[in-house]
């Protein structure tokens, strides 16, 4: 068995475990002991990586063919580089630590959990994929869950907001699947055989026109799911109504999908429809940054918040990859992991919060520091890193998505990325001001001051995720490094 598709056999397990359990003490063991499980590969995963690189020069790692359709030469052909490996390893922390999050999930736990790591299997495949059509089965699998996981176990609208997200969501993945098939149909322009695999697609001179006719669809039926505006709607509306572990996969996992998708499939398969249409999304993406910074601000609901935030800090992935440059290409998949960390630790805590006080609007909080201060203390230093401050995840990220933006000369991205980095003002003053009316000044409501403490399951999501962010922002150079290694292939496509 090879050391990716347990990625896909071990979740199954845990599944099936899952399925055997009477009780919520068993259900939430099977499902702690599957994701450690998982944890434990991608770690293993990421020295094995630095080990086979050291001698194999191969864009991709660890591949392995298994046909599944011979008639349309498609197979389950999988492999990765050091952004797959990385992306992994973000996945397995945020299903653990969502774990510890729902640790007292009463309502259907059996069902909750089973969904959960149905989620994670769809993710973990489409890291791994570099057949076309592998990836955009792994896709839907990683989205259909979250209608059941929402309109099941949420709260407010939540059968409003599960499906206006799927509905959102599937018309994304039609328009992907016309881009898909359209590449599919052009693989062969050189004279050889039809094939959905990245790798051989890669090698061939797809004609122009069609670039410039596919490269919108793919790009588009990605960057949904990586909240492009004017089609973020879904995101802000599925944060609130999710319970809080499926909001810490949707915004700290799922989302990815959107920005590996366009780098992996659109950017590299079609580099000259990804310069033709650049200036169009670059528009939009700076739209999203702004609009999302500024949506941030004027809410008082903590998911809203955190959602709208995601929006505009996704943005700045999506205008990163635009770019087509290697600085900011690293900084765009540092930006997804930093955010993928920073924003289910966001969502854990507000759960925490919410759980405790029953309410998310500020307004109606205050004083939180003195009578959690453990939670209080790490949504401050959450806070900061999603502002950038040096010394965390978020600094490293913007730093190399601003200073690679600036090394084009053009006036219309210069203004594009300055405007961009005007946003961080924004995100500051939003983030300071749930600080202040949050957590500072006099406790609010007496009830408060009986709160209950932070439990060791609490304290481990937390941690699993903290851990990184602080991590990343100190020692980041040997991720840099195993990411810009990685870009060397896809970049030279666009030489």
């Amino acid at each position: 068995m090879d050391i990716l598709s347990l990625f896909v056999i071990v979740p199954l397990i845990t599944i099936l475990g899952l399925v055997f359990t009477r009780n919520l003490k068993q259900a939430r063991i099977v499902a702690m002991l599957g994701s450690i499980i998982q944890l434990g590969m991608s770690i293993n995963l990421v020295f094995a990586y630095f080990k086979e690189r050291a001698i194999n020069e191969d864009i991709m790692v660890f591949t392995r063919d298994m046909i599944w359709f011979k008639q349309f030469n498609i197979y389950y052909s999988v492999g990765v580089d050091g952004i797959s490996v990385a992306l992994l390893l973000l996945t397995s922390i945020v299903v653990l630590a969502g774990v510890f999050i729902s640790w007292k999930m009463y309502d259907l736990p059996k069902e909750f959990f089973i969904s959960l790591i149905v989620l994670s299997i769809g993710v973990y495949g489409f890291f791994i994929s570099i057949d076309l059509f592998t990836m955009f089965v792994f896709f839907e699998i990683a989205v259909i869950p979250m209608y059941l996981l929402i309109g099941i176990w949420g709260s407010g609208p939540k059968e409003y907001s599960a499906m206006k997200l799927t509905l959102m969501l599937m018309g994304a993945s039609a328009v992907l699947l016309v881009g898909i098939l359209g590449i599919y149909f052009n693989s062969d322009a050189d004279g050889g055989a039809l094939t959905f695999n990245i790798l051989e697609i890669a090698k061939v001179n797809i004609p122009f026109e069609a670039q410039k006719l596919f490269f919108p669809l793919t790009f588009i039926g990605f960057a949904v799911i990586g909240a492009l505006f004017p089609f973020h709607t879904w995101s802000p509306d599925g944060h609130a109504s999710a319970p809080t572990a499926v909001s810490m996969l949707h915004a700290g996992v799922l989302m990815k999908l959107g920005g590996y998708g366009v780098f992996r499939v659109a950017m590299y398969l079609l580099p000259e429809g990804a310069i033709d249409w650049s200036w169009v999304f670059i528009i939009l993406s700076v739209i999203g940054v702004i609009y999302g910074a500024f949506s941030a601000l004027k809410q008082t609901d903590l998911k809203y918040i955190n959602a709208y935030s995601s929006v505009s800090h996704l943005g700045l992935v999506l205008f990163a990859l635009l770019m087509l440059n290697k600085t900011a290409w690293n900084g765009a998949i540092l930006q997804s992991l930093s955010h993928g960390f920073m924003t289910a630790l966001f969502f854990a805590l507000i759960g925490m919060i919410y759980e405790r006080t029953h309410t998310r609007d500020i307004a109606k909080l205050g004083g939180l520091l003195k009578v959690i201060p453990f939670i209080s203390v790490v949504y401050v230093i959450a806070g900061l890193a999603s502002l950038g401050l040096p010394g965390f995840s978020g600094f490293i990220a913007e730093m190399n998505i601003f200073v690679g933006a600036f090394q084009n000369e053009d006036v219309f991205i210069r203004v594009a990325t300055i405007l961009s980095v005007a946003v961080i003002v924004i995100t500051a003053v939003y983030i300071l001001r749930v600080v202040g009316i949050m957590l500072m000044g006099p406790v609010k409501n007496e009830a408060y001051l009986k709160l209950e403490r932070v439990t060791w399951y609490e304290k481990s999501g937390i941690l699993l995720l903290l851990i990184p962010i602080v991590g990343i922002g100190v020692a980041p150079l040997w991720l840099s490094d195993m990411i810009l290694e990685s870009l060397q292939p896809f970049i030279q496509g666009l030489i």
